[in-house]
């Protein structure tokens, strides 16, 4: 996508809010629950999302238990990738601009996962340049 097709008139913050609401409402429709807190930041051409409290408390008293932390790890890594196109077009739609690549974490222990999406073009810059 062309950098004209950021969407016209919406501000940095207001472009975060939109990905930290597309990536929290895919979060409820595709794995049955959202995140207690999310945020998302533009930097340069990346995109972070960090999710927090995403564990059910299934989940939770598993990561207590032997062997139990890899095992959520292992299961929610594989839960993303399978819907990583999904995440990266929700990204493209809500900034204008392609996603090149994604790369995700979560932690077991906290309940916490970062997204971080690279985008084709600096999408901050051709903010600030408006």
């Amino acid at each position: 996508m062309p950098a004209s097709s950021v969407p016209p008139g919406k501000t940095k913050g207001q472009i975060e809010a939109a990905v930290t609401e597309a990536i929290t409402q895919f979060e409820r429709d595709y794995l049955g629950r959202g995140p207690k807190e999310a945020k998302s930041f533009v930097v340069e051409n990346l995109v972070v999302v960090k999710l927090q409290g995403i564990l059910s408390p299934a989940e939770q008293q598993l990561s207590h238990e032997n062997g139990g932390v890899e095992l959520i790890k292992q299961m929610r890594t594989r839960l993303i990738e399978s819907s990583s196109e999904d995440l990266c077009r929700l990204v493209a739609e809500e900034t204008g601009i392609e996603v090149v690549s994604m790369h995700t974490d979560i932690s077991a222990r906290t309940g916490e996962r970062v997204f971080v999406f690279s985008l084709e073009d600096d999408l901050e810059g051709i903010l600030e340049e408006r």
